[in-house]
Order: C-alpha cells, then sequence, then structure tokens
C-alpha cells in the first residue's frame, strides 16, 4: 500500500501537466481579445508553455541527478502553483507567457522525474501498472480540464479566464505537500549519495515481507551493476546505443502517429467531415472519454500482456484506423471517420499511451536512467512541437486523405520496429535489465 500511495503522489505531477496543458483552450479566445494579440503574438503567448516543456525535458535529469528525485518532484510542484497563480494575475501579454514557461518548464520536469522515480520504487512485478499511473493522470487531468473549464465559463463572467488558469493551484499546492510525505529513491541513495542506511530503510519500507538478508542482497544487487556502470560514466557512448536508439525512437513514433493533431485539431478534422462546429466539438468529448477508457485497459494489461504485445497491438490498431480514416476522406465516404478516429484513440490509449513512459524509466541503467528519461521526454515534445507547428501547414497543402496516410505509413515503420527491435520488459527487474539489452560490464 505505501509503494502505490507513493506512486500515486509522483502520478499525480501528471494530473497536472494534462490539466495545464489544455486549461489554456477555454482562455486563448477571450485573451487574444483583451490583450488585442495579433495572430503572431498569440501563438507565441499559446505556445509559451510547450517552449517550457522542451526546456524541462531536456535538463530535467541534472536536478533529478543531483539532488534527488523527490526535492526534483516537489520542485515540480512550485513551478505548477506559482504558474497557476501567476497567469490568473497576469495583467500583460509577456507577463502572462512568462507565468506559462514556468508551467511548461514543470511539466518537462515532471515527464522525465516522476516515471523513473516510480520505476525505482516499485516491484518488478506491479512497476508497469504503478509507472503507468502517470499516463492516466494526463489522460484524467485532461478530461478534468474540459470540465473545469465549462463549469467556470458558466458562472464566472468577464474574469472567468483567471479562474479557469487559476483554479491549478488548489492540486499543485495539494501535490507539493504530498511530496513532502514520500521517500527518496532507494537507487538514487545508494548509487549517487552512497547512503546506505537510509537505502536500506526505504527497501525495507517497499518489502517489508522480506527479511534484513533480502535488504541487503538487494542493496548489493543495486551496488553491483552500478559500480560496473561506473567505469564508463559517459552517457553518449557505444555501450548505451541500444537503449538511447529504443528511448528516441518510441518517442519518435508516439508523435509521428498525429496523436497531438488529432487530440488539439479534433474540431477541426471533424468539420473536413461536414459536421457543424457545435457537432464537432461534441465528437471531441468522445476523444477524451475513450482516451480515458482505454488508457484503463492498458494500465490493467501492462503487466499481463506485457510492453512489447501493447506496443504491437496499439501498431496494428494504428494502421488499421489510421488507414481507413485516410479511405473514408479520399472515397468521401465521412461516416466512417469518426468511429476510426475513436479506434485511433482507443489503439494509442492501449498501445503507446499506456507504454512509453513505464518504458523509457525501464531501459536505462541506474547512472544513466536520468539521461535517458530526459532524452526520450525531450524527443516526445521536440517532436510534439513540430507537428503541432506544421499540422495546420500540412492542412493548407495536403488534403486529409493524404495527411492521414502519412500517419498512416509511420506506423507501419512502427510496428515493424516492434517486431524487430523492441525487448521485452516485463517483470525484468532494474538490474537485470541491462544485461537483457547487452550492456552490463
Amino acid at each position: 500500500m505505501r509503494v502505490f500511495l507513493w506512486s500515486l503522489t509522483a502520478a499525480l505531477a501528471g494530473f497536472l501537466f494534462g490539466f495545464d496543458t489544455v486549461v489554456i483552450s477555454g482562455a486563448e479566445q477571450t485573451i487574444q481579445q483583451l490583450w488585442g494579440l495579433s495572430a503572431g503574438l498569440h501563438g507565441l503567448a499559446m505556445g509559451s508553455a510547450l517552449y517550457g516543456t522542451v526546456l524541462g525535458a531536456l535538463v530535467g535529469g541534472w536536478p533529478a541527478d543531483r539532488w534527488g528525485r523527490r526535492p526534483t518532484l516537489f520542485l515540480v510542484g512550485i513551478l505548477y502553483f506559482v504558474s497557476a497563480v501567476w497567469s490568473a494575475l497576469a495583467t500583460g501579454v509577456y507577463s502572462f507567457s512568462l507565468a506559462r514557461f514556468l508551467g511548461g518548464l514543470g511539466v518537462g520536469v515532471a515527464t522525465v522525474v516522476a516515471p523513473m522515480y516510480i520505476a525505482e520504487i516499485a516491484p518488478p512485478e506491479r512497476r508497469g501498472r504503478l509507472a503507468g499511473m502517470f499516463q492516466f493522470n494526463i489522460v484524467f487531468g485532461i478530461l478534468a480540464a474540459f470540465f473545469s473549464n465549462a463549469w467556470i465559463g458558466w458562472w464566472g463572467g468577464a474574469h472567468a479566464w483567471r479562474w479557469m488558469l487559476g483554479v491549478e493551484a488548489v492540486p499543485a499546492f495539494v501535490y507539493t505537500v504530498l511530496c513532502l510525505a514520500i521517500p527518496e529513491s532507494p537507487r538514487w541513495l545508494l548509487v549517487r549519495r552512497g547512503d546506505r542506511a537510509r537505502a536500506l530503510e526505504v527497501l525495507r519500507w517497499i518489502e517489508p515481507e522480506a527479511g534484513p538478508d533480502r535488504w541487503e542482497a538487494h542493496a548489493d544487487q543495486i551496488v553491483s551493476a552500478s559500480g560496473a556502470e561506473g567505469r564508463r560514466e559517459a552517457f553518449w557512448s557505444r555501450r548505451l546505443a541500444r537503449p538511447i536508439l529504443l528511448a528516441f525512437l518510441i518517442a519518435m513514433f508516439n508523435q509521428l502517429s498525429g496523436i497531438n493533431a488529432v487530440l488539439y485539431f479534433a474540431p477541426r478534422i471533424f468539420e473536413w467531415t461536414g459536421l457543424g462546429r457545435q457537432a464537432a466539438l461534441l465528437q471531441s468529448v468522445g476523444i477524451g472519454v475513450t482516451n480515458l477508457v482505454f488508457t484503463l485497459v492498458g494500465l490493467w494489461l501492462i503487466d499481463r500482456a506485457g510492453r512489447r504485445a501493447l506496443l504491437f497491438a496499439g501498431s496494428v490498431g494504428y494502421i488499421v484506423s489510421l488507414g481507413v480514416v485516410a479511405l473514408g476522406f479520399l472515397y468521401q465516404r465521412y461516416e466512417w471517420v469518426a468511429p476510426f478516429i475513436f479506434l485511433f484513440i482507443a489503439a494509442h490509449a492501449v498501445g503507446q499511451g499506456a507504454v512509453i513512459w513505464v518504458f523509457i524509466a525501464e531501459i536505462f541503467p541506474n547512472r544513466q536512467r536520468a539521461g535517458g528519461q530526459a532524452l526520450g521526454s525531450f524527443t516526445h515534445w521536440a517532436f510534439a512541437a513540430l507537428l503541432t507547428t506544421v499540422f495546420p501547414k500540412m492542412a493548407e497543402v495536403l488534403p486529409p486523405a493524404g495527411i492521414f496516410g502519412f500517419f498512416c505509413g509511420m506506423m507501419v515503420l512502427q510496428l515493424l520496429w516492434v517486431i524487430g527491435m523492441v525487448p521485452e520488459t516485463r517483470g525484468v527487474a532494474l538490474e537485470d535489465m541491462q544485461k537483457r539489452l547487452g550492456i552490463s560490464g
């Protein structure tokens, strides 16, 4: 139960991630009108959080290694809280943009540290479900933000947009306080701090049914594996080529599926089928509900079926759904589009969505885990920013069938990658993972 509560606390960083990412959708039009923003300045203000996310993902491994996982998670809560309050009180676009940038910085760091922390405290047989709670909380935060915006918009009046942004301070404060009650990662204590006494205490909390001999043996295993790594501290090395490539490719394919294009531009996509604006918005709500339901399915399966199996099934689901959507637009069979968009969301939630943060946190050795998580997170957000930026232009120069055909082609490549390169990590102790990947010693 302790491990579950600690994992849930860390995973709440994902709830704030989802909430922070989507909450701006209820305020952006009002902000543009209030401050008379040009299209360029408006885009800069709306994208400021995403720029912070890319930077946070790039540097998030450094505080996690230097100060520890727990203080870094606490710092994430501070960034979310300050961003929420500052955004709500902002009096101009530049102040607002800086506030949103800080929130994005928190999102980027959270995607590095939270899954890594959970992976390091979780027993191997439950690691997938526990680390996968981060993804579930992202999806839950997105839904909460939509409902919060709708509720505040109903009673908030002229200042509703400030309340929409400021209400995030409440869960951010709760999360920050809860971070004070979680322990430090035993692997960080042993590998980075050399504090065996505190690490053994945490291992005793994690495995209360085991005895002192088991705790000592577990600590020895961590130290032994990390000691072997210590002879090669460099992250960018031939020895780590395989996990580096795996982390880069899973993050790249995650975005080349088109998931962000569908999530961010769903109303526009549904309008291409001839739906009116209100009907398109209603269909978009269905995407959020589908995402949440099938994320739960993915979490139930991840430690039963395994990571590789979910990626395989998700890839097949991607190819079928994206292919039918492309054909629906090509032959103007628009009644095919909505149900297969929902199938696409389900395939993502069960496959890539459930696996990505868990998998990246599992495949790197202890000393390089923070750097590996930072690489995967940075790649994810860099491609997310690129896709979000170029999609409107793609919509101008390509027909919808061409856009979805491109995404489908990328998922064929992902399927080949899963078949040919992806190892199964289910139930494997983190210290044994490097042997399975051929990077021990």
